[in-house]
Protein backbone atom coordinates (compact mmCIF):
# COMPACT_ATOMS: atom_id res chain seq x y z
CA UNK A 1 0.00 0.00 0.00
CA UNK A 2 1.28 3.71 -0.75
CA UNK A 3 2.16 4.99 2.49
CA UNK A 4 2.44 8.56 0.87
CA UNK A 5 -1.54 8.19 0.05
CA UNK A 6 -2.21 6.74 3.57
CA UNK A 7 -0.46 9.92 5.10
CA UNK A 8 -2.77 12.09 2.56
CA UNK A 9 -5.64 10.39 3.43
CA UNK A 10 -5.32 11.19 7.47
CA UNK A 11 -4.34 14.36 6.92
CA UNK A 12 -7.69 14.62 5.27
CA UNK A 13 -9.55 13.13 7.25
CA UNK A 14 -8.26 14.88 10.21
CA UNK A 15 -7.77 18.76 8.76
CA UNK A 16 -11.93 17.91 7.15
CA UNK A 17 -10.18 19.80 3.88
CA UNK A 18 -8.31 18.80 1.12
CA UNK A 19 -6.74 22.20 0.61
CA UNK A 20 -5.38 22.21 4.24
CA UNK A 21 -4.27 18.92 3.85
CA UNK A 22 -1.97 19.85 0.60
CA UNK A 23 -0.65 23.12 3.02
CA UNK A 24 -0.11 20.82 5.95
CA UNK A 25 1.76 18.41 3.32
CA UNK A 26 3.68 21.14 1.47
CA UNK A 27 2.07 19.52 -2.31
CA UNK A 28 -0.88 20.85 -4.13
CA UNK A 29 -4.79 20.22 -3.51
CA UNK A 30 -4.25 18.03 -7.06
CA UNK A 31 -1.61 16.11 -5.83
CA UNK A 32 -3.77 15.29 -2.56
CA UNK A 33 -7.15 14.63 -4.89
CA UNK A 34 -4.78 12.21 -6.86
CA UNK A 35 -3.27 10.21 -4.03
CA UNK A 36 -6.59 9.99 -2.53
CA UNK A 37 -7.98 8.62 -5.95
CA UNK A 38 -4.99 6.29 -6.17
CA UNK A 39 -5.88 4.81 -2.71
CA UNK A 40 -9.70 4.40 -2.90
CA UNK A 41 -9.03 3.05 -6.44
CA UNK A 42 -6.51 -0.02 -4.24
CA UNK A 43 -9.05 -0.56 -1.78
CA UNK A 44 -12.42 -0.44 -4.13
CA UNK A 45 -14.16 2.30 -1.70
CA UNK A 46 -15.13 5.98 -1.60
CA UNK A 47 -13.05 7.37 1.22
CA UNK A 48 -14.89 10.51 1.60
CA UNK A 49 -17.95 12.75 0.48
CA UNK A 50 -18.03 16.64 -0.45
CA UNK A 51 -19.52 18.67 2.26
CA UNK A 52 -20.00 22.16 2.62
CA UNK A 53 -16.97 22.95 4.93
CA UNK A 54 -14.80 20.59 2.81
CA UNK A 55 -14.65 16.79 3.50
CA UNK A 56 -15.99 13.81 5.05
CA UNK A 57 -14.86 10.56 5.55
CA UNK A 58 -17.39 7.78 4.40
CA UNK A 59 -18.29 4.58 6.89
CA UNK A 60 -15.58 3.20 4.27
CA UNK A 61 -13.43 6.33 5.74
CA UNK A 62 -13.93 5.76 8.90
CA UNK A 63 -13.03 2.11 9.50
CA UNK A 64 -9.75 2.50 7.39
CA UNK A 65 -9.02 5.65 10.07
CA UNK A 66 -7.49 3.88 12.86
CA UNK A 67 -5.96 1.29 10.28
CA UNK A 68 -4.28 3.78 8.52
CA UNK A 69 -3.20 5.32 11.59
CA UNK A 70 -1.22 2.66 12.88
CA UNK A 71 0.04 1.94 9.78
CA UNK A 72 2.14 5.16 9.66
CA UNK A 73 3.03 4.46 13.23
CA UNK A 74 4.56 0.87 11.80
CA UNK A 75 6.25 2.26 9.11
CA UNK A 76 8.12 5.40 11.56
CA UNK A 77 8.80 1.95 13.90
CA UNK A 78 10.40 0.61 10.99
CA UNK A 79 12.15 3.18 10.36
CA UNK A 80 13.74 3.74 14.02
CA UNK A 81 14.84 0.43 13.55
CA UNK A 82 17.65 0.89 11.18
CA UNK A 83 18.86 3.95 12.85
CA UNK A 84 19.53 2.55 16.21
CA UNK A 85 21.47 5.09 18.61
CA UNK A 86 20.12 8.24 17.18
CA UNK A 87 18.15 9.77 19.80
CA UNK A 88 17.70 9.09 23.42
CA UNK A 89 16.12 6.61 25.06
CA UNK A 90 12.76 8.62 26.64
CA UNK A 91 11.41 7.09 29.73
CA UNK A 92 8.94 8.26 31.74
CA UNK A 93 8.86 8.59 35.45
CA UNK A 94 6.05 9.95 38.03
CA UNK A 95 8.47 12.42 39.92
CA UNK A 96 11.99 13.45 40.29
CA UNK A 97 12.29 12.39 43.58
CA UNK A 98 10.70 9.03 43.36
CA UNK A 99 12.18 5.80 43.17
CA UNK A 100 11.27 5.63 39.53
CA UNK A 101 14.52 8.55 39.25
CA UNK A 102 16.71 6.51 41.55
CA UNK A 103 15.99 3.79 39.35
CA UNK A 104 16.88 5.30 36.16
CA UNK A 105 19.91 6.73 38.10
CA UNK A 106 21.25 3.53 38.69
CA UNK A 107 20.54 2.74 34.73
CA UNK A 108 22.76 5.59 33.82
CA UNK A 109 25.70 4.83 36.47
CA UNK A 110 25.73 1.30 34.93
CA UNK A 111 25.36 2.49 31.20
CA UNK A 112 26.53 5.95 30.74
CA UNK A 113 27.60 5.25 27.14
CA UNK A 114 23.07 5.11 26.79
CA UNK A 115 21.50 8.94 25.92
CA UNK A 116 18.55 9.08 28.05
CA UNK A 117 16.05 11.81 28.47
CA UNK A 118 14.09 11.17 31.53
CA UNK A 119 10.19 13.06 31.72
CA UNK A 120 7.33 13.63 34.11
CA UNK A 121 3.40 13.02 32.30
CA UNK A 122 0.76 13.24 34.65
CA UNK A 123 -1.10 10.03 34.36
CA UNK A 124 -1.41 6.08 32.96
CA UNK A 125 -3.74 6.99 30.19
CA UNK A 126 -1.42 9.75 29.47
CA UNK A 127 1.79 7.46 29.35
CA UNK A 128 0.26 4.83 27.44
CA UNK A 129 -0.99 7.15 24.71
CA UNK A 130 2.33 8.82 24.39
CA UNK A 131 4.37 5.27 24.13
CA UNK A 132 2.15 4.51 21.30
CA UNK A 133 2.49 7.52 19.90
CA UNK A 134 6.45 6.92 19.88
CA UNK A 135 6.79 10.15 22.03
CA UNK A 136 8.34 7.73 24.98
CA UNK A 137 9.83 4.64 24.83
CA UNK A 138 8.82 3.54 28.64
CA UNK A 139 7.16 4.82 31.84
CA UNK A 140 6.90 3.01 35.15
CA UNK A 141 3.62 3.05 36.01
CA UNK A 142 1.54 0.81 38.90
CA UNK A 143 -0.62 -1.60 36.71
CA UNK A 144 -3.60 -2.18 35.90
CA UNK A 145 -5.72 -0.08 37.59
CA UNK A 146 -9.46 -0.30 37.82
CA UNK A 147 -11.35 -0.23 34.60
CA UNK A 148 -7.67 0.84 32.94
CA UNK A 149 -6.64 -2.30 31.84
CA UNK A 150 -3.68 -1.86 29.26
CA UNK A 151 -3.99 -2.15 25.16
CA UNK A 152 -2.55 -5.43 23.50
CA UNK A 153 0.27 -3.58 22.02
CA UNK A 154 1.90 -2.54 25.68
CA UNK A 155 3.78 -4.50 27.44
CA UNK A 156 4.61 -4.84 31.11
CA UNK A 157 6.80 -6.05 34.05
CA UNK A 158 6.57 -5.44 37.71
CA UNK A 159 9.81 -4.48 38.80
CA UNK A 160 9.93 -3.00 42.36
CA UNK A 161 7.65 -3.07 45.21
CA UNK A 162 8.19 0.06 47.23
CA UNK A 163 7.48 0.22 51.21
CA UNK A 164 5.48 2.78 52.14
CA UNK A 165 7.18 4.80 55.35
CA UNK A 166 5.13 6.90 57.29
CA UNK A 167 6.64 10.90 57.76
CA UNK A 168 5.49 12.87 60.82
CA UNK A 169 7.11 16.21 62.67
CA UNK A 170 8.57 15.96 65.78
CA UNK A 171 5.60 16.85 67.95
CA UNK A 172 3.53 14.07 66.51
CA UNK A 173 2.12 11.59 69.19
CA UNK A 174 4.10 8.85 67.04
CA UNK A 175 7.04 10.63 66.33
CA UNK A 176 8.94 8.18 68.35
CA UNK A 177 8.19 5.07 67.34
CA UNK A 178 10.55 2.58 65.74
CA UNK A 179 7.96 1.66 63.07
CA UNK A 180 4.04 1.29 63.28
CA UNK A 181 1.20 -1.18 62.23
CA UNK A 182 -1.29 -0.06 59.86
CA UNK A 183 -4.08 -0.64 62.73
CA UNK A 184 -2.37 1.93 64.61
CA UNK A 185 -2.73 4.57 62.21
CA UNK A 186 -6.64 4.23 62.47
CA UNK A 187 -7.86 7.63 63.36
CA UNK A 188 -5.07 9.56 62.78
CA UNK A 189 -4.92 12.19 59.83
CA UNK A 190 -2.81 11.53 56.88
CA UNK A 191 -2.04 14.43 54.27
CA UNK A 192 -1.39 13.45 50.97
CA UNK A 193 -2.64 16.78 48.58
CA UNK A 194 -0.80 15.43 45.25
CA UNK A 195 -3.69 12.37 45.07
CA UNK A 196 -5.35 13.18 42.17
CA UNK A 197 -8.84 11.33 41.48
CA UNK A 198 -8.65 8.71 38.52
CA UNK A 199 -4.78 8.27 38.75
CA UNK A 200 -3.31 4.95 38.94
CA UNK A 201 -1.79 6.45 42.32
CA UNK A 202 -5.51 7.61 43.34
CA UNK A 203 -6.81 4.12 43.23
CA UNK A 204 -3.79 2.73 45.02
CA UNK A 205 -4.49 4.92 48.08
CA UNK A 206 -8.74 4.61 47.72
CA UNK A 207 -8.08 0.90 48.28
CA UNK A 208 -5.46 1.33 51.34
CA UNK A 209 -7.80 3.54 52.70
CA UNK A 210 -10.95 0.92 52.13
CA UNK A 211 -9.10 -1.99 53.39
CA UNK A 212 -7.64 -1.17 56.56
CA UNK A 213 -10.03 2.36 57.46
CA UNK A 214 -7.04 4.75 57.36
CA UNK A 215 -8.32 8.39 57.20
CA UNK A 216 -6.11 10.21 54.45
CA UNK A 217 -6.88 13.86 53.24
CA UNK A 218 -6.21 15.33 49.61
CA UNK A 219 -7.70 18.94 50.54
CA UNK A 220 -5.92 22.13 49.62
CA UNK A 221 -3.67 22.94 46.59
CA UNK A 222 -0.88 20.95 45.90
CA UNK A 223 2.39 23.29 46.18
CA UNK A 224 4.79 20.38 46.23
CA UNK A 225 7.15 18.23 48.40
CA UNK A 226 8.70 21.64 49.91
CA UNK A 227 5.26 22.70 51.31
CA UNK A 228 4.03 19.82 52.48
CA UNK A 229 7.42 18.67 54.35
CA UNK A 230 6.53 22.17 55.94
CA UNK A 231 3.24 21.47 56.92
CA UNK A 232 4.29 18.24 58.68
CA UNK A 233 6.96 19.68 60.37
CA UNK A 234 5.00 22.71 62.05
CA UNK A 235 2.27 20.72 61.79
CA UNK A 236 1.37 17.59 65.01
CA UNK A 237 -1.57 16.58 64.13
CA UNK A 238 -0.85 15.51 60.56
CA UNK A 239 1.51 12.85 58.73
CA UNK A 240 1.90 12.20 55.06
CA UNK A 241 2.97 8.69 53.39
CA UNK A 242 5.61 8.50 51.39
CA UNK A 243 8.03 5.98 49.58
CA UNK A 244 10.94 4.24 51.28
CA UNK A 245 13.17 4.84 48.60
CA UNK A 246 12.37 8.43 47.56
CA UNK A 247 14.95 11.09 47.83
CA UNK A 248 13.24 14.40 50.15
CA UNK A 249 16.18 16.30 51.65
CA UNK A 250 14.20 19.05 54.40
CA UNK A 251 16.18 21.92 56.88
CA UNK A 252 17.53 20.08 59.92
CA UNK A 253 14.97 22.01 62.36
CA UNK A 254 12.24 20.62 60.68
CA UNK A 255 13.16 17.23 62.91
CA UNK A 256 10.79 15.15 60.51
CA UNK A 257 10.93 10.94 61.28
CA UNK A 258 10.69 8.12 58.30
CA UNK A 259 8.75 5.40 60.14
CA UNK A 260 8.35 1.96 58.69
CA UNK A 261 4.84 0.97 58.53
CA UNK A 262 4.49 -3.35 59.43
CA UNK A 263 1.89 -5.62 59.61
CA UNK A 264 1.11 -5.70 56.70
CA UNK A 265 3.83 -3.14 55.04
CA UNK A 266 2.18 -1.65 52.13
CA UNK A 267 4.57 -1.80 49.32
CA UNK A 268 3.63 0.56 46.10
CA UNK A 269 4.15 -1.57 42.65
CA UNK A 270 6.42 -0.02 39.90
CA UNK A 271 6.19 -1.53 36.85
CA UNK A 272 7.78 -0.87 33.40
CA UNK A 273 5.23 0.24 30.33
CA UNK A 274 5.99 -0.32 26.92
CA UNK A 275 5.12 -1.01 23.48
CA UNK A 276 5.59 -4.43 21.89
CA UNK A 277 7.33 -3.17 18.50
CA UNK A 278 9.92 -0.29 20.20
CA UNK A 279 13.18 -1.01 18.40
CA UNK A 280 15.11 1.13 20.40
CA UNK A 281 18.05 -1.08 21.26
CA UNK A 282 18.66 0.92 24.99
CA UNK A 283 15.02 -0.61 25.59
CA UNK A 284 16.34 -4.03 25.72
CA UNK A 285 19.34 -2.92 27.91
CA UNK A 286 16.81 -1.04 30.64
CA UNK A 287 15.01 -3.96 30.74
CA UNK A 288 17.33 -6.34 31.47
CA UNK A 289 19.27 -4.08 33.88
CA UNK A 290 15.97 -3.43 35.77
CA UNK A 291 15.52 -7.51 35.92
CA UNK A 292 18.97 -7.52 37.32
CA UNK A 293 19.13 -5.11 40.16
CA UNK A 294 15.63 -5.06 41.80
CA UNK A 295 13.59 -7.31 43.44
CA UNK A 296 10.07 -7.39 44.94
CA UNK A 297 9.84 -7.63 48.74
CA UNK A 298 8.29 -11.53 50.05
CA UNK A 299 4.35 -11.53 49.42
CA UNK A 300 4.18 -12.34 53.05
CA UNK A 301 3.97 -9.21 55.35
CA UNK A 302 3.04 -7.10 52.78
CA UNK A 303 -0.05 -5.51 50.64
CA UNK A 304 -0.83 -4.48 47.71
CA UNK A 305 -4.01 -3.71 46.20
CA UNK A 306 -5.70 -6.70 44.16
CA UNK A 307 -5.74 -5.07 41.16
CA UNK A 308 -2.22 -4.65 40.95
CA UNK A 309 0.09 -6.66 37.86
CA UNK A 310 1.00 -9.94 39.34
CA UNK A 311 5.22 -10.35 39.64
Amino acid sequence: MDLQAVRTFVAVAESGQFQKAAADLSVTQQAVSKRIATLEQALGVRLFTRAPRGAEPTIDGQAFLPHARELLRVAERARASVRPGRRPLRVDVIASRTAQSSLMRGFHRAHPETDLDVMTLFDIDTAVTAIRSGAIDASFRAVAAPGRLLPEDIESVRVLDEPLQLLVGPAHVLANARSVTLAQLVGHRIWMPGIAPGTEWGAYYDDLVAEFGLTIEATGPNFGSDALLDTIADTPALATFMGEHSRLIWPAGHGLRRIPVTDPTPVYPHSLLWHRDNPHPALTTLRTHLTATTAGHDAAGTWVPGWALPR
